[in-house]
């Protein structure tokens, strides 16, 4: 039986994989450099391997501090949630997804205690050791915004001047 590929001819004995030198036959094989490998050979010297579980990676994936990644395997450390695709951000080199990454290290507004992401150029305020959403920086008494405004603090209450004028 003789072999062809591109106008050229072989016996199916001398039609062989550059690296393992075993006969390529009908099995599946990627030509590169004008030589042919088989499937096996030409992951172990070609591909790029993943740096999570050493496999090669033939299609795809991603690349995260300049080391390549399966999609399947660059998962959020949190809750294992796949990135690929989706905004991330990491803490001491890991990767977490943005609820993941907020509920663990982001700050958390003192009036409403869910998580300041600061992303998207989402506005805080900042006071002593205090927090606040733009949105929820407001008098504890009249709900007017205290944005940009002077306030009071009475223990863990931020007033406006009117509201505060009586403590």
């Amino acid at each position: 039986m003789k072999m062809e590929h591109k106008g050229n001819s072989w016996h199916e004995t001398c039609f062989t994989c550059q690296r393992c030198q075993q006969p390529i036959g009908t099995k599946s094989f990627i030509p590169k450099d004008n030589n042919n490998y088989c499937v096996p050979c030409y992951e172990k010297q070609f591909a790029l391997q993943c740096v999570h579980c050493k496999k090669p990676i033939t299609t795809g994936g991603v690349t995260y501090h300049d080391q390549p990644w399966h999609k399947d395997c660059f998962l959020c450390t949190g809750c294992k949630q796949q990135l690929s695709g989706q905004r991330f951000t990491s803490r001491d080199d890991f990767p977490y997804c943005l609820n993941c990454f907020c509920n663990l290290y982001a700050k958390k507004c003192a009036a409403c205690t869910t998580p300041i992401s600061g992303l998207g150029g989402s506005k805080y305020i900042s006071f002593e050791e205090r927090q606040w959403h733009n949105d929820c920086f407001n008098c504890k008494k009249c709900l007017v915004s205290l944005v940009g405004r002077g306030f009071l603090t009475e223990r863990d209450d931020i007033l406006c001047p009117d509201c505060g004028k009586d403590i």
